[in-house]
């Protein structure tokens, strides 16, 4: 089933109805099981599902949530951390359970054994139900840079140069000496696994990156090509990242 598109009015819109849709989700299904992404992207959906949650009054206790990835090197606390991340954009502000939000640990010294365990937790807490993407300008979906195999899991990967550029250009990280070289990340596999996918992308930077995503060939040079041949995933795009599609619907 191809992927379907949605091009809103601007960034705003992208949020507002990928907030709507998680929160839809959850009132649906109270225990859902969450698959959550970080960056500058879903901030603001992050943002939008706090006030709708607050103004629909939609309970998270019974939700779980899984992040995609972690810098390696990098404690919970860290301010630029997932963890971090994660509980101030979205968890401090929702009823969800401390125990129920699931992130990788950067500082585990067993790597393969850390990467093994959260696959196993999300197999025991019955899977993904619906997964919040980003894309990175050279298609990568979480750390999933170009080259990874189509079937891999949850593992220690090595950050491309252009990861770690866009990483290091003021936004997260002051001194490019100080961003991380390598992240724990779910695979490109492990996502694919979701029952629905919705994948968040904003500004002309991200356009080449969708148009092959979702019009050219099926190929492990281009992550997010995967998501084309699964059942139900959905990309929510502003005018520009939409701008080199030559389909819309």
């Amino acid at each position: 089933m191809p992927i379907k598109i949605q091009v809103c009015a601007d960034a705003q819109e992208v949020a507002r109805i990928a907030a709507g849709k998680l929160i839809e989700q959850v009132r649906d299904k109270p225990e859902t099981v969450l698959g959550l992404a970080t960056g500058s992207t879903p901030e603001q959906t992050y943002f939008e599902i706090t006030r709708l949650a607050e103004g629909e009054d939609v309970s998270f206790r019974r939700v779980s949530s899984y992040n995609m990835d972690e810098y390696r090197g990098l404690a919970g606390s860290h301010p630029q951390s997932y963890r971090y991340y994660m509980q101030e954009k979205l968890f401090k502000h929702l009823d969800i359970k401390p125990e129920n939000t699931h992130l990788l640990d950067g500082r585990a010294k067993d790597c393969a054994a850390e990467c093994a365990a959260f696959e196993a937790r999300i197999r025991a807490g019955g899977g993904i139900d619906l997964w919040l993407l980003g894309i990175g300008t050279n298609g990568h979906i979480a750390f999933n840079e170009p080259g990874s195999s189509f079937e891999c899991r949850t593992r220690l990967v090595d950050l491309s140069k252009e990861t770690i550029a866009a990483n290091s250009d003021g936004r997260f990280f002051k001194d490019p000496a100080e961003v991380p070289r390598q992240a724990l990340t779910v695979g490109i596999a492990t996502i694919f696994d979701a029952r629905k996918i919705v994948l968040l992308a904003t500004g002309e930077k991200k356009a080449a990156a969708i148009a092959a995503a979702v019009e050219g060939p099926r190929t492990q040079d281009l992550p997010a090509s995967r998501l084309q041949e699964h059942p139900d995933c959905l990309f929510l795009l502003d005018p520009a990242a939409a701008s080199k599609l030559t389909r819309r619907a």
